[in-house]
């Protein structure tokens, strides 16, 4: 499996429900450097896990649309939209954020992970047009 087909089957898997999903996508070793609206973290593996534990708490679905997937070798950047339903209200879709990632696959997993993220902001045309779901 390439690079860019890891990212796109970790993206498109059902990360809500699979509990697995860690085990199966990223590296043993693997770290993630996460800026966004509240600041620096770096996420590592046990870290990720419990992340998802707490996805699966609050959300009843995830859904990733790109602008953006390109590959180099064994990297892959990703710029994308992420849509959610929460379990308070599980029949409406929210824009939750935007994203920028830089991936680096080592043993076909997720190694090293960059990346930036900016809460949505519907109310603002230009970044809803700026993030409009492209074929990649």
């Amino acid at each position: 499996m390439s690079s860019k087909d890891l990212v796109k089957a970790f993206y498109n898997s059902d990360l809500v429900n699979d509990s697995n999903i860690v085990s199966k996508f990223f590296h043993k070793d693997c770290e993630m450097h996460w800026n966004s609206s509240h600041g620096f973290k770096l996420l590592k593996y046990n870290d990720i896990l419990n992340f998802f534990i707490g996805i699966r708490k609050s959300y009843t679905n995830l859904r990733f649309e790109f602008t953006h997937l390109i590959e180099m070798n064994s990297t892959v950047a990703s710029r994308h939209t992420l849509f959610a339903h929460t379990i308070e209200n599980p029949d409406s879709e929210i824009t939750l954020a935007h994203f920028s990632t830089i991936w680096e696959v080592k043993d076909n997993k997720l190694y090293r992970g960059y990346e930036i993220s900016q809460q949505a902001n519907e109310g603002n045309a230009i970044s809803i047009k700026s993030y409009a779901k492209r074929k990649v």
